[in-house]
């Protein structure tokens, strides 16, 4: 299969005064001139909308192409092609391969369920990530909390495909309520807004209703501009979003069931979708399980104040469990850090310091030493109890 020969193949359409048919998805002068090199070899830019079962839906200049991905190191997960990848591809191959990705600026990235140290690439180049939280059930702080942590880290997409080259910025993080109709009380809304600022610090929380465009005006201006991502449990009213935005049913939907508020995972794959006021939208599956991936980062924004109450501790390396002069547990006693926001905060970070050792030597010999350090402190205690002396 071939292409007609096509002005958009070669770098001089920069100098055009016509819009560049990638514009509606992204496409910059940034990602032309990182392109370039492709552009001398005759090699086709385009974006990735969909990818399955090993191969991906590619918009090109020319239109939109059938792509085998095996082409880009397939035993790397960190570099399987992803819905939202920018990409260059043969235009004369038969069958089409994706030939290589062009740096990632960001990327979203949980851990696997494997017991292999592996991170999952579930969106690449956005600037905004949605965090949908259903109305419909009760709220979940922690599972949002997870949520904001990775999205925060999600600075280092550019990192995974291009060694020692710095990002270009993490994504935005908000955190949209849906199904605001389910909840008419506005004292009551406002409270469930109020919880979810008091755990996401900076994160601007919104409210929508598809059913009744709550919100919706004010998120349809968030994300016209540049490239956002959906992410939620199913029943989350993702898809339903998406349909609202487009102004046509493109996703399919089903009901959540009534007794427990969840989806039925209607949709199977990521799907990048160009929104008619502007700005590129992906939508992805409902997610059951949102492991840390190199997450530290973005803990210790989610859990700021806890930060900032630790420089006053005593000890610098205060574990905040039982140490004189800790001033987290102070403010847990004193009522102003909630009890849950520090289990959290806990957590997270031992969550995370797991999934780091798995490939950090240097991080499974600290965590060796504490262990072996907490025993021997265990073991003195238990001994002091009894009135041993070792």
């Amino acid at each position: 299969m071939s292409f007609p020969t096509s002005p958009f193949l070669s770098s001089s359409f920069q100098g055009s005064t016509a819009p560049h048919p990638l514009s509606p998805y992204g496409w910059d002068d940034d990602w032309a001139a990182e392109f370039a090199p492709y552009a001398e070899q005759g090699l086709l830019p385009g974006r990735v909308v969909r990818v399955d079962r090993g191969q991906c839906d590619v918009i090109t200049p020319c239109g939109t192409l059938r792509a085998d991905t095996a082409f880009v190191v397939p035993r790397d997960p960190m570099r399987i092609v992803c819905t939202g990848d920018w990409v260059a591809v043969d235009p004369d191959g038969d069958p089409q391969f994706v030939r290589t990705l062009l740096p990632r600026r960001t990327a979203f990235v949980r851990s696997t369920s494997s017991q292999r140290s592996e991170g999952q690439v579930l969106a690449t180049n956005i600037d905004h990530i949605a965090i949908c939280v259903s109305l419909a059930v009760e709220l979940d702080l922690g599972r949002v909390e997870r949520f904001l942590a990775l999205a925060m880290s999600s600075s280092s997409g550019d990192a995974l495909l291009r060694d020692g080259a710095a990002a270009d910025g993490a994504a935005e993080p908000i955190v949209v309520l849906t199904k605001a109709d389910l909840v008419p009380d506005t004292a009551t809304l406002a409270y469930l807004v109020q919880d979810i600022e008091a755990i996401a610090p900076g994160v601007q929380v919104l409210p929508v209703s598809s059913a009744t465009g709550e919100g919706l005006d004010v998120f349809a201006a968030i994300v016209s501009g540049g490239t956002s991502v959906l992410l939620g449990a199913s029943g989350a009213g993702k898809s339903t979003l998406a349909n609202t935005l487009l102004g046509r049913d493109a996703m399919e939907v089903q009901a959540a069931r009534d007794v427990d508020g969840k989806g039925r995972h209607t949709t199977t794959t990521r799907n990048l979708l160009v929104l008619p006021s502007g700005g590129v939208l992906i939508d992805t599956p409902g997610l059951r399980g949102v492991g840390l991936w190199d997450a530290e980062t973005g803990v210790g924004q989610v859990f700021s104040e806890i930060e900032e109450l630790a420089e006053r501790c005593r000890f610098h390396d205060c574990a905040h469990r039982s140490e004189p002069g800790c001033a987290v547990l102070a403010a847990v006693e004193d009522g102003s850090l909630p009890e849950r926001r520090l289990d959290s905060f806990r957590k997270l970070l031992r969550e995370n310091q797991r999934i780091v050792a798995k490939t950090d030597a240097r991080v499974r010999s600290e965590m060796l030493r504490e262990w072996k350090r907490k025993g021997a402190e265990g073991r003195a205690a238990m001994d002091a109890k009894r009135g041993r002396v070792r």
